[in-house]
This record gives structure tokens, sequence and C-alpha cells, in this order.
């Protein structure tokens, strides 16, 4: 069952998002989670097994889409259910908002969670997200975006 993240599971969140490959040297897992967890429109969800985070998916939205981020499964626990259970608990805390759209990104060339997501009946929203840093301290640890080629 994912709840609401715990108090005191912030070192083993952040351990079990290194070990799934989800930190980014410009994206502090404890600033993101201090700026999502427990809010109206954010938060992050967390199944334990045995008293220990074992997966996580953080939730938000903007009134108009929800978003979802840090979804990992320990690579212990994988293929039991858990990454599918982590987005239904995050579609439904969305519904229960009144949010009518669920977001997500995905690295590209990460084709097995691409295929994961399709399987949930997520597609390509051919969409591109851009962005600007305002905080130039991580901007610094950004390496930059591949060489964009245009067809």
């Amino acid at each position: 069952m994912f709840e609401p993240m715990c108090d005191g599971d912030e070192p083993a969140v952040i351990a079990l998002w290194e070990t799934c490959g989800l930190t980014r040297p410009w994206n502090d897992p404890a600033s993101d989670i201090a700026l999502a967890r427990g809010r109206r429109e954010s938060d992050i969800l967390v199944h334990h097994e045995g008293g220990v985070p074992v997966a996580t998916v953080m939730v938000g939205h903007d009134g108009h889409r929800a978003w979802i981020y840090y979804l990992a499964t320990h690579p212990d626990h994988r293929h039991k259910g858990f990454a599918s259970a982590a987005m239904k608990a995050a579609e439904n805390w969305a519904i229960a908002r009144g949010v009518p759209k669920m977001h997500l990104m995905v690295r590209p060339g990460n084709e097995g969670v691409i295929a994961f997501y399709e399987g949930l009946g997520y597609e390509d929203g051919n969409i591109l997200v851009m962005q600007k840093w305002l905080d130039t301290g991580r901007a610094a640890l950004y390496p930059g975006p591949p060489e964009r080629t245009i067809e």
C-alpha cells in the first residue's frame, strides 16, 4: 500500500532513488523532497516492506495537469507489481484533487520504461518540454541537452 512519505524516511528514500539511478547532480533529492512532501499540490507516496521504503512515486499538480516524478522500485523488489501500484496510487491522488490529466517525462533511449508506461495506457503526447534554469548554481551542474537534430 502506498502512503505519504513518513518522517524519518528521507535517507532511505534518497538511497532508493540513488540505487535506481534517478538522481542527478543538478537535482538535489533532499531539496526535491522538501519542496514536494506533504503539500496540497504535491506529495511523495511510499510503499514499505518490513518498515523500509522499497517503492516511491512523487506526484504533483498545477491545477490543469498532474506530473509523475521519482517512480522507483528497489531492484530486489521489481516484478512484484509495485511500479504499477505506485502509478495507480498517483493517479488516484490526482483524481481525488479533480485533476483531469497525468503527464510524465522519460529520458530518451529509456525504451524499457517507455514500454512500461505504454502498457499502463500512457502515450507520447507529442510535446517538447523546454526549460530555463533559475538557480544558476544548479545550472552549472547540468551538462546540457544532447545535440538536437531537426529532420
